[in-house]
């Protein structure tokens, strides 16, 4: 019998993260206070992270140790599995091999709590009682709710509202792990009613639900935020993932000439990428891409500049690919890639021509899940399925040229509490949006009179 999937035990699990920051071909520029316009020092951060964090935040280190106590909770999901996706080459009648890593395997379900569990072990050592955050789709609320429940954290989620009423059982799960979820934009912070003053049916963004974060987080001493992606850490955190499909696609005896991963604020797809776009950097060929939707253009449509990491303008100023903080995304099921900036550590590779973007409708995605749950038996959350999408573009184009190629990407996360979009789908309540670029030169204005990155697009 061929081998099916490779499985590293958890011996052979990766000790240290990696942070790209250090083998960049040029350097980050800084994020940049939202009163002074200066760059950020530690002291500026603090308010809303743990100084643990933040350290890890401006590190330029290569290599990070990972604490045991972050292994040891690791061990419950980690390592997770590369497949083979043999049925699918076949379905697709195609010479690409395609390999995929299984990041579904965790308890909530999604890649979201390698990083989760890593922040709520730092805020625990620095004192923190209770952890602030947003989630759009509902996977990041869910993995920080169970990790802030094995560290005794009290856990605040504010989600997107029309998430939260697109999937219930989402809320359900942050509920069954001790957090409290509240639909967002709500009556419960001075950043919500502002937002429900001018628009009393507004759907939500994350923007917004991050605002509302930020402000309860900076209310309470012992109260910190957490984000689920977008930020430097967090890209650390998760090349966890990346650094075991090194080690597994060697076990496979191979190497990609693609990788592929879905790309809402960066986390899954950088996870993935980072430890392989350091072999690019250093001459390897490799295609990288950062799949997005069509209906939320952040890397395809939107520039590079500094811009407000939440709608009501707390948060630092982040260099990003950004729609403008007050742009609020089609209320498409994919919720967790519905984010109106990019991380800047992706932005940066997509400047300096390590990675390219790309962008798919919001159809082709169902139509490439079902495709895949037909042949390799998964269901897909709808995030994943931009990659699973991107992933039937290349095998297809690698049967068109008649080469043969290998493709990796980032199975994200499972669609089991998702099912909802798929009913819509099938009883044909879906359908494409085509963003005017009116609607995203108006959300840009908010952004003209802010400063501008060295680097420009």
């Amino acid at each position: 019998m061929k081998a099916k999937k490779y499985v590293l035990t958890e011996q052979e699990m990766p000790r240290q993260w990696y942070n790209i920051m250090a083998d960049m071909p040029s350097p980050m520029e800084p994020p940049l206070h939202p009163g002074t316009g200066q760059p950020c020092g530690p002291d500026d951060l603090s308010p809303i992270f743990p100084m643990n964090l933040i350290e890890q935040e401006m590190s330029t280190q290569a290599f990070i140790d990972i604490p045991e106590e972050i292994l040891d909770k690791y061990a419950i999901w980690r390592p997770s599995p590369l497949f083979r996706a043999y049925s699918l080459e076949k379905a697709l009648d195609t010479p690409a091999k395609i390999y995929y890593k299984n990041e579904g395997v965790s308890p909530a379900g999604s890649h979201k709590p390698n990083t989760a569990i890593a922040q709520a072990y730092y805020n625990k050592i620095a004192g923190t009682k209770k952890i602030t955050t947003e989630t759009g789709a509902g996977q990041w609320g869910s993995a920080l709710s169970m990790c802030c429940s094995f560290f005794g954290i009290e856990c605040k989620v504010f989600m997107v509202k029309v998430s939260y009423n697109q999937k219930p059982y989402r809320r359900l799960m942050m509920e069954t792990w001790g957090a409290n979820c509240t639909p967002s934009p709500s009556n419960e912070t001075r950043a919500g009613r502002s937002i429900l003053e001018k628009d009393p049916d507004s759907p939500g963004s994350l923007g917004m639900a991050i605002s509302e974060a930020v402000e309860e987080a900076v209310s309470a001493d012992d109260t910190k935020y957490a984000l689920g992606s977008v930020l430097n850490h967090v890209m650390i955190h998760q090349s966890v993932i990346g650094l075991e499909a090194v080690k597994q696609m060697k076990m496979a005896g191979d190497y990609p000439d693609v990788i592929i991963g879905s790309a809402g604020g960066g986390s899954n797809f950088a996870g993935l990428a980072m430890p392989f776009a350091r072999d690019k950097i250093a001459g390897k060929e490799i295609d990288i891409i950062a799949v997005e939707p069509a209906s939320c253009p952040t890397l395809t449509r939107g520039p590079f500049a500094y811009d407000f990491g939440d709608t009501v303008q707390m948060t630092p100023l982040l260099p990003m690919h950004t729609l403008g903080h007050n742009f609020v995304p089609a209320p498409i099921h994919a919720g967790g890639l519905r984010y109106h900036g990019m991380a800047p550590i992706v932005s940066k590779l997509v400047m300096d021509g390590i990675v390219r973007a790309e962008s798919v409708q919001q159809m082709e995605t169902f139509e490439a899940g079902l495709t895949f749950a037909r042949s390799e038996g998964y269901i897909s959350a709808p995030e994943c399925n931009h990659a699973v999408a991107m992933t039937i573009r290349e095998a297809l184009k690698a049967k068109e040229e008649g080469k043969e190629k290998t493709i990796l990407f980032n199975w994200s996360g499972h669609g089991l509490v998702d099912l909802g979009a798929y009913e819509s789908y099938f009883q044909g309540k879906l359908s494409d949006h085509d963003l005017p670029q009116d609607v995203i030169d108006a959300a840009l204005k908010d952004i003209e009179g802010l400063p501008k990155p060295k680097q420009t697009k």
